[in-house]
């Protein structure tokens, strides 16, 4: 049979490893497991959040508001910004989607960063597009700029902070960039760890209605799968303009999220206290792998998000290190796919990160 030839150089996305494939594979109690491999919350939704979706449960066998109102009105009150400017996706990654297929074609180029978010490409490849990378993996802006005057993609793709590495630039640079790109570019600003980011550093922080008022060309994404736990619920966000947004929703489908997930991120959006909580942990704990990393002398990217990129010198080989840990159940992203001899790992609690630490000695210790 004969599929469209754009799929001949699209790759699939590899998801982080769930814990059941270890449970079959390795023999592992699921309950030693510890998943820190995808950047999810480890400290779990807000009971608020848990207590609604089991009130609401009932009503599953009802579709969801399509025109999704309660949750528009809270997105619009967090970031000054009107309903219409808002569509809704299931998780950040749909509205992607939309976005390449609004403005790509077979003739059609699109610019990223050379380490980033897997399904800016993959997404772009569907649509037959030419993909043009940066040489460094980590944002540079100076070569942003030098490939953007020479091929005038029709897309640009900025992740701050950037998913895998956990890079972020200053949103002053990010202005300058973009008052070089003609309106008529897309510029997509995916925020998905804005949170991090905005708590760590106030210069990385990202003013969405400022970003769509000065570049109307500009979209942003955000997601309810990081900082809010949300992972599996699956709800994501696009900002800007009316007219992007009304083109956007020309290829939306009916219902894209569920009524659970609706309401699951309706309710998360007003326990901001909590979302807090997470973060300040998330950074005090981030401490300490920095400073395992220092203590043995290994270099690690700063990170403004909810992991760390931790790098090895030739003595390892990172996908040896993420096998091994895999098999005493520890679950992390081995970075090999990105050229890079790297492991990212997601903070996790007090408790899972002391016993990564016992097992990521243990494991060095065998493989030295």
């Amino acid at each position: 049979m004969k599929f469209n030839k754009v799929l001949d150089e699209v790759k699939i996305y590899e998801a982080g490893k769930p814990i059941e494939l270890v449970v079959r594979e390795y023999g592992v109690d699921s309950k030693d497991i510890i998943k820190l491999a995808s950047n999810e919350n480890p400290y779990g939704t807000s009971p608020k959040v848990v207590k609604k979706i089991q009130e609401i449960a009932t009503n599953m066998f009802m579709y969801p508001d399509d025109s999704m109102f309660q949750l528009k009105e809270a997105l619009s009150n967090k970031y000054n910004v009107n309903s219409s400017n808002i569509i809704i996706g299931a998780g950040s990654d749909q509205i992607i989607e939309f976005a390449v297929h609004a403005k790509c074609n077979k003739d059609s180029k699109v610019l990223m960063s050379k380490t980033t978010f897997a399904m800016y490409e993959i997404y772009s490849k569907q649509a037959g597009a030419t993909i043009i990378k940066t040489e460094d993996a980590k944002h540079n802006l100076e070569q942003f700029s030098k490939l953007y005057k020479e091929h005038k993609p029709d897309i640009v793709f900025l992740c701050l902070p950037n998913n895998p590495v956990g890079e972020c630039l200053d949103t002053k640079d990010v202005y300058d960039f973009l008052s070089e790109v003609d309106e008529e570019t897309l510029v997509i600003v995916d925020g998905a760890y804005q949170e991090y980011a905005a708590f760590k550093d106030e210069n990385k922080k990202i003013k969405v209605d400022e970003l769509i008022s000065k570049f109307p060309n500009a979209i942003y994404l955000g997601t309810f799968s990081k900082a809010y736990a949300l992972g599996g619920m699956r709800v994501g966000y696009g900002i800007g303009k009316k007219e992007v947004i009304q083109n956007f929703y020309k290829l939306r489908p009916p219902f894209n999220i569920t009524t659970l997930s609706l309401a699951a991120a309706i309710e998360a959006i007003k326990d901001e206290e909590f979302v807090q909580e997470c973060i300040a942990k998330n950074f005090d704990e981030m401490k300490r792998y920095e400073k395992f990393a220092k203590d043995r002398g290994f270099e690690y990217i700063e990170s403004y998000t909810n992991f760390i990129t931790i790098k090895f010198d030739d003595k390892y080989i990172s996908s040896e290190i993420a096998q091994n840990l895999l098999q005493r159940g520890i679950i992390v992203r081995d970075l090999t796919s990105y050229s890079m001899n790297a492991i990212r790992i997601t903070i996790g609690t007090n408790e899972q990160n002391t016993k990564v630490f016992e097992n990521l000695d243990e494991v060095l210790d065998i493989l030295k």
